[in-house]
């Protein structure tokens, strides 16, 4: 019998030698399959409101730069710029007059190439704005296909009228109507031939079925590659084609009566055709081409379209072919809103996750230049609860400006202060708050001085009145902020359990609060639980019911206004974690991944030795 007791620990000691080795070897391998941007916080800039080093009223590109160790600090990854190419500024910057210029308003090319010297300096990528779907009316382009002079005849989309009214007028040639309001077709006396905007009549489409313009525009990526570009964000890519022929689209019936109103029509002729993923996945090629020419960090590609989930994950991948890094994930703007439960965060977060394919990552997104800004949609109270949820789940993180300060939409811009043509199209001053995306665009606010410390002259959209209070400087003096809790959500991140640990997610308190465990049976088997209380109401609740055997439990970080605090000396009861009204908790479990893995596998061997020999 001793010399089997012997025998038997000689066995488990080496089954525990292995398990720790199979676990450190999993660890190794899974390292290898995230690149840089599949574990990295992305950084929205929309660059007018940034910051202005030149009194103009308009941010500009040195003032991204003063700023970029607010980025480094933050623990930010990369940076997308919204456009700063030559524009004449209609739909400010989205219609580019020059692809491969930088507009004066906001410098020089020089200072663009400081920017990408000085972002290399502190590991941070720059990612630029493509918007390739059209031009500038004021583009040489537009100017020289309206002409019809040799070579760009048919570089835009032209039609000849439907036929001509009692008066003469030239009709349309289909019943397409811009995402801007109105014809989606403007009739130029100089050619006699209507052109196709699925945007302002100042943005000519152009025709991605001549090769010479996809090639055109592949040189422009190749340009702005060439200048130092980590990646692109591609700008209303489901816009790209339209059918050929000129076909009417479908009334919507679902309650929109303008006729000249985008909503009143289904697009089914002028969006989402198939030719568009061929288009992505012919970018992508590029890119890849050029990392293995140049070597380096993969060079990302971002897609902008606001589409189904089944459309969506095409463009990630169709077979072999690869597509956009990181199609944009909208599910926390579009199918989730103020008085959403956590039943239903569950659920379309949990969806997302199922059907994000082999090898890729899903990306988070709260909010962007086109959207109300979160703590407007949701309520300022539940900034920081959205917070922990985008840098807490599994895959990318992305922030727009000022998130991390939890600013909201300056709701007091007035219909003479409107900029944004989305507002103004219509001519509708009872409408433009309902339409206008300015009041997601105002200024940051980094300080309490004039302007809020974004510019010496006038800006170009009204500062939020509340900067007085709510402001950068405010919130990195105070003890505790959403500026300080983002921070530590930041450097949470980088921990392998939540780049490559398994995700389980629960609805608690009647489904008031939701709950995430982030797991990974690494050395220290650290995992993770995020508690988030949605409601004005205080909860206690029983972790142990929803995540089984939680032991040696710690507060690591919590919400600006919990009163329960991180604190190492003190062990929290897992059955009875009080939860206060829009608390966020975030609890780590000592060590038991490598003990479970190595308790099992010891089970068996003890089962084989003692019923079987």
């Amino acid at each position: 019998m001793g010399d089997k007791i012997l025998q038997l620990i000689g066995i488990l000691c080496l089954v525990s030698a292995m398990a720790a080795k199979q676990i450190n070897s999993g660890n190794k391998q899974s390292q290898q399959t995230r690149d840089w941007y599949e574990k990295a916080i992305f950084y929205q800039i929309y660059p007018r409101s940034y910051m202005d080093s030149n009194g103009d009223g308009v941010g500009d590109l040195q003032g991204i730069t003063s700023k970029l160790e607010h980025l480094a600090d933050l623990g930010i990854t990369g940076t997308w710029l919204s456009p700063i190419f030559t524009s004449p500024m209609k739909d400010f910057g989205y219609d580019i007059a020059n692809f491969t210029e930088v507009d004066p308003v906001f410098g020089t090319m020089a200072d663009l190439q400081n920017l990408f010297t000085r972002a290399k300096s502190l590991g941070i990528k720059i990612i630029l704005d493509f918007v390739p779907n059209h031009s500038s009316n004021l583009c040489k382009w537009f100017e020289w296909s309206e002409n019809r002079e040799n070579g760009y005849d048919d570089w835009y989309v032209w039609r000849d009228p439907k036929g001509y009214d009692n008066a003469g007028v030239p009709i349309p040639p289909t019943n397409w109507v811009s995402v801007f309001y109105g014809p989606a077709w403007t009739y130029s006396e100089k050619r006699q031939q209507f052109y196709l905007h699925q945007f302002d009549y100042q943005q000519p489409d152009l025709n991605f079925r001549n090769p010479v313009v996809v090639e055109a525009m592949k040189d422009v990526l190749r340009f702005w590659l060439e200048m130092g570009a980590d990646g692109f964000r591609v700008d209303a890519i489901n816009h790209l084609f339209e059918v050929e022929e000129l076909i009417d689209e479908p009334i919507n019936w679902w309650g929109v009566t303008d006729p000249n109103d985008y909503g009143y029509l289904d697009h089914i002729y002028t969006k989402d055709l198939n030719e568009t993923y061929d288009m992505i996945y012919q970018w992508r090629e590029l890119l890849d081409q050029w990392q293995a020419t140049h070597g380096g960090d993969t060079r990302i590609m971002m897609t902008e379209a606001w589409v189904n989930p089944e459309q969506t994950m095409l463009y990630y991948q169709n077979g072999t072919r690869q597509g956009s890094h990181m199609p944009f994930n909208f599910i926390m703007i579009t199918d989730l809103h103020d008085d959403s439960q956590p039943s239903d965060f569950k659920r379309v977060i949990d969806d997302r996750l199922h059907i994000i394919p082999e090898g890729k990552v899903s990306n988070w997104v709260l909010g962007n230049h086109d959207k109300n800004r979160v703590g407007t949609r949701y309520g300022a109270a539940m900034v920081e609860g959205l917070l922990a949820l985008e840098m807490g789940l599994p895959g990318i993180a992305v922030t727009y400006y000022g998130e991390e300060i939890g600013m909201v939409d300056n709701k007091e811009i007035t219909w003479e202060q409107t900029k944004d043509p989305q507002a103004c199209n219509p001519q509708d001053p009872s409408r433009y708050q309902e339409l206008s995306r300015d009041p997601a665009r105002t200024p940051m606010q980094w300080d309490r001085t004039v302007n809020a410390g974004f510019s010496s002259g006038t800006p170009w959209l009204p500062v939020h009145s509340n900067y007085g209070t709510l402001n950068l400087e405010n919130q990195k003096a105070a003890e505790r902020s959403t500026y300080k809790f983002y921070k530590q959500l930041a450097e949470l991140r980088k921990t392998e359990t939540l780049i490559y640990g398994a995700y389980l997610s629960k609805v608690l308190a009647d489904d008031n609060i939701f709950a995430y465990r982030r797991t990974k049976l690494n050395v220290d088997g650290k995992s993770y639980i995020f508690v988030i209380n949605f409601s004005n109401n205080q909860y206690t609740v029983d972790l142990t019911q929803s995540f089984g055997d939680v032991e040696e439990t710690e507060v690591i970080i919590s919400s600006s206004t919990t009163s329960l605090r991180p604190d190492p000396e003190v062990l929290i009861d897992p059955t009875a974690l009080t939860v206060g009204p829009h608390n966020v908790i975030i609890l780590q479990s000592a060590g038991c991944g490598r003990l479970f893995v190595s308790a099992t596998l010891i089970f068996a061997v003890i089962v084989r030795f003692l019923f079987i020999q």
